[in-house]
């Protein structure tokens, strides 16, 4: 596991984790307290992919389109 904080990860660094976590966890060949510790990774990691994907997802929701559906620009999306 690293020991980088899940907050300071951009999406590409925690999702490689997550896998590699939840690949830890899917063979079962670790002690009952390390299953514990990468579960609660997991959770945080995944957490924080969510909020980077809702972050992509509100930037992509604000290009404005003209009448037939084209891209006519962007407007800021406010909180971010």
């Amino acid at each position: 596991m690293s020991e980088t904080s899940v907050d300071e990860m951009n999406f590409e660094t925690a999702m490689a984790e997550l896998e590699k976590v939840l690949g830890q966890l899917e063979r079962g060949d670790v002690a009952l307290d390390e299953s514990i510790a990468l579960y609660e990774r997991g959770a945080e990691l995944k957490a924080r992919c969510e909020a980077k994907l809702k972050e992509a997802e509100e930037k992509v929701a604000a290009i404005t389109l003209d009448a037939d559906g084209n891209p006519v620009g962007a407007k800021p999306v406010e909180g971010l």
